[in-house]
């Protein structure tokens, strides 16, 4: 899956706060992504993030 630092990630299952949005802020072996409805940031493994992943924006 190409992802990029900046993309807009659509999830399959929204964060706790109700948003479903999430920015990228970094790429490796986890991804380091900010919740667009609360701003909080969250490391998630690639493959856990890759698996929830919906629809990706740019």
């Amino acid at each position: 899956m190409n992802v990029k630092v900046g993309d807009i990630l659509l999830m399959k299952k929204p964060h706790p706060c109700g948003s479903r949005e999430f920015e990228v802020l970094r790429v490796g072996a986890d991804f380091k992504i900010r919740c667009l409805g609360c701003s909080r940031e969250v490391m998630v493994a690639r493959s856990k993030a890759e698996k929830n992943i919906k629809e990706i924006k740019n």
